[in-house]
């Protein structure tokens, strides 16, 4: 592999539930209206992560079940689990099936990681994201609609890396996923201008790339 090759997620399983048993819906925490579930597995989380975000800006469903699984897509529990689930809540059946489209198209052609060496076992998540759905909104703690720079690499990388995003630009860390994570990897959502959000991700990739050529430069 090529260095700053995409690394494509593999949506593993998707599947509709027009009408959710109340009892379960009870332990789900949804609301009344909330009647239809789309469920969606994938081989890389942070990739799904976004894309239900992304879901949100698109119909009318809420993001109401999203976890990352031990070890990750390495340690699965079947062919079909990957390393994330994902489920999506909406009134109709209609409107479950325009949020997982829309959560599958994007995972497919926006959401990847990208390789920091040739040998391809070095990745990371450099994302930016112009306009955040009510999912991510929530999980930074900012308006709807706002930028964020959504930044996953290795636990030494991804420390480095967020050092330097936040130094490099006028950006704002809402969350520290600190190491160990599920997946054992480490990052932070950043928030500010779309520039600097921009600007963030080049500085942590610039971090992440220079540790691969040169890991113990210190």
């Amino acid at each position: 592999m090529a260095i700053l090759d995409p690394v494509r997620p593999t949506i593993l399983a998707a599947r509709i539930i027009s009408n959710v048993d109340q009892g379960f819906a009870k332990h789900l925490n949804l609301k009344d209206h909330q009647r239809s579930l789309a469920l969606v597995t994938c081989d890389i989380d942070d990739a799904l992560y976004v894309s239900l975000d992304e879901a949100t800006k698109f119909a009318e469903v809420d993001v109401v079940y999203a976890k990352s699984f031990y070890a990750g897509s390495g340690y699965p529990s079947g062919p079909l689990s990957g390393e994330i689930i994902g489920i999506l809540a909406g009134p109709t059946p209609a409107e479950a099936r325009s949020g997982l489209d829309a959560c599958i198209a994007y995972a497919e052609e926006e959401a990847c990681f990208y390789t920091a060496n040739e040998a391809g076992d070095l990745t990371f998540f450099p994302h930016l994201i112009s306009s955040t759905g009510s999912y991510l909104s929530e999980a930074a703690g900012i308006p709807r609609g706002e930028p964020l720079a959504y930044l996953i690499a290795p636990p030494l990388e991804a420390t480095l890396g967020l050092d330097a995003a936040m130094k490099a630009a006028g950006v704002e860390m809402k969350v520290f996923y600190e190491p160990p994570s599920e997946t054992n990897f480490a990052g932070g959502l950043l928030t500010g201008t779309q520039s600097a959000c921009r600007a963030a991700c080049t500085a942590f990739q610039d971090t992440v790339l220079d540790v691969a050529v040169s890991p113990r430069k210190y």
